[in-house]
């Protein structure tokens, strides 16, 4: 296990849908076992595989309070939202120094590909469905800063420009 460099913004494979995975196999479960070892080190709640310049549909999440429960997903697809909302201080590795408050729903139902390779329906709820919710928004090519308006987006990034 390696703890992997990160992909810093601007780059474009931040703004690029990650490719599907057809299938489970030793390759996908060494970078599956790389993205916990760097997640864990952030440390954060999870991790999509284009933070770290792999472009595949691969993310893993763990909001446990003693960690060592990584949910390791392929191809996770958000199936059911809830509307109950909730509001959450987002970050990103890729993004260093900045922040901002994003509502998502409180809870999510996902089917995804799991470590042994069958299809799997899960529910996530609070910080977790919160995380998964982040990690499948990278793999289709968004930030989280997407989700704000366009006034406290255009701040956040022309803060980030100074810190670059």
């Amino acid at each position: 296990m390696t703890v992997r460099p990160f992909v810093m913004w601007p780059d474009k494979r931040l703004r690029t849908r990650c490719d599907e995975v057809g299938s489970v196999d030793d390759e996908v479960r060494a970078i599956w076992a790389d993205m916990v070892e760097t997640m864990d080190a952030m440390p954060g709640v999870g991790l999509a595989a284009c933070q770290i310049g792999v472009m595949r549909r691969l993310a893993v999440v763990d909001a446990s309070d003693e960690r060592g429960k990584a949910v390791k997903m392929a191809n996770p697809e958000i199936l059911h939202s809830s509307i109950e909302p909730r509001d959450h201080e987002e970050a990103s590795p890729n993004l260093p120094g900045l922040s901002a408050r994003v509502t998502r729903p409180r809870a999510v139902t996902v089917r995804f590909l799991n470590e042994a390779g069958g299809t799997e329906e899960r529910d996530f709820v609070g910080l977790w469905a919160t995380s998964v919710q982040h990690q499948v928004d990278h793999l289709d090519g968004k930030m989280y800063f997407d989700r704000l308006s366009k006034v406290k987006r255009d701040m956040l990034l022309r803060k980030a420009a100074k810190l670059r």
